[in-house]
């Protein structure tokens, strides 16, 4: 009987060793190559690099801020953006063939600093793409970087209550309305013509700033002497909220209005003095 115990121990034993043999990882495995993998350091940031480019199809024109050097994953953002760009640019260019007297596209492509503190940084990226037509594709875009976590700050991180940007969203038709009904009134237009006007532009206004963070992702912050932000200006490129003809507008929204929307790790880099005056603006119109 004794004997007949130590055999079910032996047995238990190898299964055990067979179990733990089974857990680990033979190299080739799907499991090995992922350890490989995170074990692999991160590649380096692309170099920020301006670029000219001709061919017989295409002209592309890049230029980048020094300053943004400064930041590899704000540099990386940048340069993904510009060369999904160009890949557009080109991949049209090719589908257009190599047939004679057809339009050259072009890029166009400046990104500026705009706000360089140690909590924040901001970059602006304006241009067009022309890939033929009456006129250029707008290239309009704002990154916002937050040095001290390495990452992109989103409309949607600043603000996560619907209520939020229902007041963000109130506050910006406002000021665009009030734009277009100077502007129509401007152009002294029958009544019938003022009417139609204003309403089919408004509806672009309506649609353009709804409630949603995706509508106000591009955005600007406003810093005071201080270097706390004091408003938020939130670029509207051409088509969101008007015809190309129009080109970017933007509408300034002060801190006040902010505030009590804002998610608790933000409030610290907005200022709580008294709010600066609204302001819309209207940019030059992109080719």
């Amino acid at each position: 009987m004794k004997h007949w115990w130590i055999g079910v121990a032996v047995l238990a034993l190898a299964g055990c060793g067979r179990n733990e043999e089974a857990s680990v990882p033979s190299p080739g495995t799907d499991a090995s190559r992922q350890v490989a993998a995170a074990a692999e350091p991160p590649p380096p940031p692309p170099a920020l690099e301006d670029v000219i480019e001709q061919t017989p199809r295409y002209i592309v024109g890049i230029s980048y801020p020094v300053e943004a050097g400064r930041y590899p994953g704000l540099a990386a953002e940048l340069h993904r953006y510009a060369q999904a760009a160009r890949s557009e640019l080109v991949d049209a260019a090719g589908s257009a063939g190599e047939a004679p007297g057809g339009p050259v596209y072009d890029l166009s492509l400046e990104f500026r600093m705009l706000v360089e503190t140690p909590e924040l940084v901001a970059v602006a990226a304006d241009g067009s793409s022309y890939t033929g037509g009456a006129h250029g594709n707008p290239l309009v875009e704002r990154f916002v970087w937050l040095p001290q976590q390495e990452r992109m700050l989103r409309a949607a991180d600043l603000v996560e209550s619907p209520e939020g940007w229902n007041a963000i969203s109130a506050y910006a038709r406002e000021q665009l309305h009030a734009v277009l009904g100077t502007r129509i009134d401007a152009e002294e237009l029958s009544p019938e013509a003022r009417h139609e006007a204003l309403r089919s532009a408004g509806r672009m206004i309506d649609d353009g700033s709804a409630p949603e963070p995706d509508n106000f992702d591009s955005f600007e912050p406003v810093l005071d002497p201080q270097g706390r932000i004091e408003a938020l200006r939130f670029v509207f490129p051409p088509y969101q909220v008007g015809p190309y003809a129009d080109g970017t507008q933007s509408v300034t929204v002060p801190a006040h209005v902010l505030l009590p929307h804002l998610a608790a790790a933000y409030r610290p880099l907005f200022s709580a003095d008294a709010p600066m005056p609204a302001a819309v603006d209207t940019g030059p119109v992109a080719r």
